[in-house]
């Protein structure tokens, strides 16, 4: 049997940014993006104007892993971001390691330098300007 797990983030009408952002800073590209507005109507849920521009769901593909993201509904509770998930990369280059932490921190906060460690060449956790913390981990050379 065989799983394949991956990240679903919600954000608060800001999906989009998100999405464009995470593209860029981890190298990804964007599979598909796909507004609430983009849904056929229906008389008995109708999207108002307030819910047609959030994102009902995007997919980003980043090497062989995924992220997926979707908005919530205005008005519902929302809560960014927090450290009871927080998504770990490991970048096999130290200068790719570098990159992505340096792209993540703008606008966010280094809760730990990129730096050696026990088991590690380079390892080090920033938050981003999403709340999203994130583990940077060079794998040792075997």
């Amino acid at each position: 049997m065989s799983i394949h797990l991956n990240p679903y983030l919600n954000f608060d009408g800001t999906t989009k940014e998100a999405v464009y952002f995470y593209e860029k800073a981890l190298g990804g590209q964007i599979v598909g993006i796909m507004l609430f507005g983009d849904m056929p109507e229906d008389p008995e849920h109708p999207v108002t104007d307030d819910i047609k521009d959030r994102v009902m769901h995007a997919h980003l593909k980043v090497g062989d892993s995924d992220i997926m993201f979707s908005d919530t509904f205005p008005g519902m509770p929302y809560q960014a971001g927090g450290d009871a998930v927080q998504i770990a990369l490991h970048p096999q280059e130290e200068s790719r390691a570098k990159e992505i932490f340096s792209a993540l921190e703008e606008g966010g906060q280094v809760l730990m330098p990129l730096q050696k460690t026990d088991w590690s060449p380079l390892y080090g956790i920033v938050r981003d300007k999403f709340g999203i913390t994130f583990q940077i981990n060079v794998p040792e050379k075997q």
